[in-house]
């Protein structure tokens, strides 16, 4: 039973990572200019958080495969966000 509370938790873990990349990415849409770092900062410290999360689940090396692939999925569920200049 620990292995599924294990795999549940880093499950919940991931998908809140992935939320936060995917609000990140929101803000060049739904924003003011000056709103926008305000947010993007409160993103990338909830995503420390969840990182730091998943290192106790995991190795720091595995748990930052992890953040990288999320990262990579956000990017193809919104790819304009991440081409915005």
């Amino acid at each position: 039973m620990e292995g599924t509370n294990h795999t549940s938790e880093v499950a919940r873990i991931r998908q809140q990572i992935a939320d936060e990349y995917i609000a990140a990415h929101r803000v060049f849409h739904d924003f003011t200019e000056t709103a926008q770092h305000a947010y993007i900062t409160a993103r990338q410290e909830n995503i420390a958080l969840y990182f730091e999360k998943l290192t106790q689940h995991m190795s720091q090396e595995h748990a930052m495969q992890i953040l990288m692939n999320i990262q990579e999925e956000a990017k193809e569920h919104n790819p304009t966000s991440f081409t915005k200049e």
